[in-house]
């Protein structure tokens, strides 16, 4: 019992330990990635509101047709 309690108290600290090693390593991003990441989201936002008023736009129209 005592060895399955000392383990479980090991895990527990090296997690720890663990944690301290991490934060200690920069990260750096690359300023251009992150432009042409923004730059491609925006174009795709603007196809998709075009296709959404296109096809809301013919449904009208067809709605419209089928109605009158």
């Amino acid at each position: 019992m005592k060895n399955i309690v000392s383990n479980v108290k090991e895990q527990l600290v090296s997690k720890y330990l663990d944690q301290e090693k991490s934060q200690a390593q920069i990260k750096s991003t690359d300023i251009n990635i992150l432009l042409n990441r923004i730059e491609t989201n925006k174009k795709n936002e603007t196809r998709k509101k075009l296709y959404f008023s296109a096809a809301a736009s013919t449904g009208l129209i067809l709605f419209g047709l089928i109605i009158f």
